[in-house]
C-alpha cells in the first residue's frame, strides 16, 4: 500500500561504506548480509529470487512494478529462494494474473526472505555501477527500530564471493532422474516419453527450465551432484556431458570441478555443453582463467554476439566473474562476446563437439533467442552415434 511521508521506516539497507537506504519492509522480518547485485529484467522475479546462480546476493530490481503477477510453484526455479533478499522501488503490487497462487509479499515471509520498498533504485543502481558490487546488510523490522552502527558492521564483515565455494551449498545432494519438458499451453509441463540421448548433467545449481530445455530437445537426463568424478559420470554411459549453472567463485569450485571435467575430456569423445558457471568451469578445465567484474551482468535484455557468424542476440545473463579470453589456450577459440563491454561468452574447442557459453540460453526470464544451442548440442549427440 502507499505511505505517507509520515509513516516511519520499516526496513533499511546499509551498504559497507556507511551509506544508508531506508524504506518499507516486505516479507520476512530480520537482517541478512550479502553481496549487492542489480537486475535489469522486466519480468520473472520469482525465476530470480529461486535462481541458485544468485546464492549470497540480494537483487536490486531495476523495474518498479515488482510483484504484478504474484508467484505459482509452476515457476520455481528451485525448490526455495535462494537469493537473500531483494530491493525495490515501490511495494509489491497486488498481483493480478491467472496463474497466481500467492502473493509476493506473503511468498517471501514464508520463505524467510527479506524485501525493501520505497527505495530509489536509480541512485542505488549507479553507486553499485561506480563502485562495484558492494557489501551489504539488510534489515526488516516492522517497528522501525536500527542499530545503524551494527547494520555498517555487519555489511563490512561479509567476506564476499571471491574464493567462495557455493556450489557446494546448493547442488543436489544425490542423484536423480529428469523428464519434465518445457512449459506449453495448454496441458503445462509435458514429459519426455521418447528420448534419443542420455546425458549427464552436473548440478552446480541447476535451474530447473535448462534440465527441461535439455529433455525437450530429446534427452534422458540424470543429474549428478557437483562434487561428482570422472568415473561416476562415465559409469552411465552417457551420449554428452552437460555442466550447469550455479554461483560462487568459480576458481573454488573448480578444486573438484575441474578434476572431473579434465578426466571426462581426456578419457573419452563425449560432447560437453556448459553455461554460465558450467562455462567457467570448461574454461578452467582447458587452461583458461577467471576474473571478478566490477558489478557483473544481470538481465535479460544483454546483446551478444556469435563473432563466428556475426548474428547478435539477446540474452539473460547472471554472472559475477568472467572467464580472462585473453588466457584461452591454443585449441580453444572464442565464440561470442558481450556487445556491452567485450567480455567473453562462449568458447569451443576447434577440433572436437565441447562447447559452453556465459549467458542463460534457457532463459526464464528473459528471451528466448539462443535455444537452437541446446538442439547443437544434441546434433552433436546424434552425429557421434552415427
Amino acid at each position: 500500500m502507499p505511505h505517507s511521508a509520515m509513516d516511519k521506516p520499516t526496513a533499511c539497507l546499509a551498504l559497507a561504506d556507511g551509506t544508508l537506504f531506508y524504506g518499507y519492509g516486505f516479507g520476512a522480518t530480520g537482517q541478512a548480509e550479502a553481496e549487492l547485485c542489480f537486475n535489469t529484467a522486466m519480468t520473472g522475479y520469482q525465476e530470480i529470487m529461486t535462481d541458485p546462480s544468485y546464492a549470497g546476493q540480494i537483487v536490486t530490481f531495476t523495474f518498479p512494478h515488482i510483484g504484478n503477477t504474484g508467484v505459482t510453484p509452476e515457476d520455481d526455479e528451485t525448490a526455495e529462494p535462494v537469493a537473500a533478499g531483494m530491493v525495490v522501488k515501490w511495494d509489491p503490487t497486488e498481483p493480478s494474473n491467472w496463474r497466481a497462487t500467492q502473493d509476493l509479499a506473503s511468498w517471501l515471509a514464508a520463505k524467510g526472505r527479506i524485501g525493501i520498498g520505497g527505495v530509489d533504485t536509480r541512485r542505488l543502481t549507479r553507486a553499485i555501477r561506480q563502485q562495484g558490487a558492494p557489501h551489504v546488510a539488510i534489515s526488516h523490522n516492522p517497528e522501525g527500530n536500527f542499530d545503524v552502527e551494527a547494520l555498517v558492521k555487519a555489511a563490512r564483515g561479509f567476506k564476499g564471493l571471491v574464493g567462495l565455494d557455493l556450489a557446494k551449498d546448493v547442488t543436489c545432494a544425490q542423484s536423480y532422474r529428469w523428464d519434465e519438458m518445457r512449459w506449453a499451453w495448454p496441458e503445462g509441463y509435458a514429459r519426455q516419453e521418447a528420448p534419443r540421448h542420455k546425458v549427464v548433467a552436473i548440478d552446480y545449481g541447476a535451474k530447473r527450465n535448462i534440465l527441461r530445455c535439455l529433455a525437450s530437445t530429446g534427452c534422458d537426463v540424470i543429474v549428478l551432484p557437483a562434487t561428482a568424478t570422472a568415473d561416476e559420470v562415465l559409469a552411465h554411459n552417457p551420449d554428452g556431458v552437460f555442466l550447469s549453472n550455479g554461483p560462487g567463485d568459480p576458481a573454488a569450485t573448480g578444486a573438484y570441478a575441474v578434476p572431473m571435467i579434465q578426466g571426462v575430456l581426456e578419457r573419452s569423445e563425449l560432447p560437453v555443453f556448459g553455461i554460465c558457471l558450467g562455462h567457467q568451469m570448461l574454461a578452467l578445465a582447458l587452461g583458461a582463467k577467471t576474473i571478478k567484474m566490477n558489478h557483473g551482468h544481470h538481465g535479460a535484455n544483454h546483446p551478444v554476439k556469435d563473432v563466428e557468424t556475426g548474428k547478435v542476440e539477446i540474452t539473460s545473463m547472471n554472472h559475477g566473474f568472467t572467464v580472462d579470453s585473453q588466457t584461452l589456450p591454443e585449441g580453444v577459440m572464442e565464440t561470442h562476446v558481450s556487445l556491452f563491454d567485450g567480455s567473453n561468452c562462449g568458447i569451443r574447442m576447434t577440433d572436437r563437439p565441447v562447447f559452453s557459453v556465459q549467458y542463460h540460453p534457457e532463459a526464464s526470464p528473459g528471451p528466448q533467442d539462443s535455444f537452437y544451442l541446446f538442439e547443437r548440442f544434441a546434433n552433436a549427440m546424434e552425429a557421434r552415434k552415427s
